[in-house]
């Protein structure tokens, strides 16, 4: 892998989008520090609504192709979002889903246990600490006259969709957010033409476990603690300290940077290849090493150290999972 990017005669165009996500991912880029001025020698940006007033009718008027990269993060919660992803989809050669948004849902998905219905309850009348004072049941609608006409908000979906599930995706590059060396490699390996075949992962195909330089035991389990009851010590595998470490079903490539600071993995990488839920892999890793086989022994284990089971086992990955969301969201919007 070459350590700068060779500037060409005519410029690459690259777009990037922020859909249902943080932001976080666009900070992300600029933790190549220098190397974005070896971007800029590679492409001119053409499209990017977090930091140029970039016009959606300039991208409609491009011909289809015309973007050789879209890095596109986030996921697909409403119809101003899915409109954006079937036009980018349209108008680029290459189009990756960048971070767990993209990919796999993330913290978003998590939002597919609920319907728009209780969702906007919940935020518009309940009358929580976060919650306006809503007296009149007043919610957020597509269409509302006023004096000077009609205004218009996107469709909020009941489903939040992952990019994949709602247009066809070239590549996917994981992480809450990406690291800078992946994005690098991922922006490199697209100057150079050496990507993977389509629809690859880019990133290590093996778990962060392997990455981890704790010493590693076997895994015998008999109490799970919440990070915030003990103070693990900085050697000793974190999931062998009874703390929910996801790095035993998670893709690598991030150099198990949460656990070298004395923090659990907690899977945002998601699932490595051939495997079809995140979730059930990982469940299915934790049942492994609890040491009981008596079954209200386990339950107690399972009940006191993982109260949230869907947000600790499909934490970052519930849109894109076999699940994909809770009985009372529908798959329509």
């Amino acid at each position: 892998m070459t350590q700068t990017v060779e500037k060409k005669a005519a410029k690459g165009k690259l777009a990037i989008y922020w859909a249902a996500s943080c932001g976080g991912c666009e900070i992300s880029i600029l933790q190549i520090d220098a190397k974005i001025l070896d971007v800029d020698a590679a492409f001119d940006l053409v499209f990017c609504p977090c930091i140029a007033d970039g016009k959606v009718r300039d991208i409609e008027k491009m011909a289809d192709g015309e973007i050789d990269v879209c890095l596109f993060n986030g996921g697909i919660r409403n119809s101003e979002q899915e409109y954006m992803a079937r036009l980018l989809r349209q108008k680029s050669k290459v189009l990756v889903a960048f971070g767990s948004c993209a990919s796999e849902g993330c913290i978003p998905g998590l939002g597919n246990l609920n319907d728009r219905k209780s969702i906007f309850e919940t935020v518009y009348h309940q009358g929580s600490a976060t919650a306006p004072e809503n007296p009149q049941n007043i919610y957020p609608q597509h269409e509302t006259k006023v004096p000077e006409g009609i205004l218009y908000l996107p469709v909020f979906y009941d489903t939040l969709k992952t990019l994949a599930q709602t247009v066809d995706v070239d590549y996917f590059l994981p992480g809450c957010p990406p690291e800078a060396d992946n994005i690098w490699k991922a922006i490199t390996a697209i100057v150079e033409g050496k990507l993977p075949r389509k629809g690859s992962t880019i990133g290590v195909n093996t778990t962060v476990c392997e990455e981890c330089k704790r010493k590693r035991n076997e895994k015998k389990i008999k109490k799970f603690y919440r990070t915030w009851e003990i103070i693990p010590d900085e050697e000793t595998c974190l999931l062998e300290q009874g703390l929910m470490c996801c790095g035993i079903a998670t893709r690598a490539g991030c150099g198990a940077l949460c656990p070298a600071v004395n923090s659990p993995c907690i899977g945002c990488h998601g699932p490595n290849e051939g495997v079809d839920d995140y979730g059930a892999r990982l469940m299915s890793a934790v049942a492994s090493v609890i040491d009981s086989n008596n079954e209200e022994e386990i339950d107690r284990i399972i009940a006191e150290g993982i109260p949230d089971p869907v947000g600790t086992f499909y934490r970052f990955s519930l849109a894109g999972s076999l699940l994909r969301r809770g009985s009372k969201a529908t798959v329509g919007k």
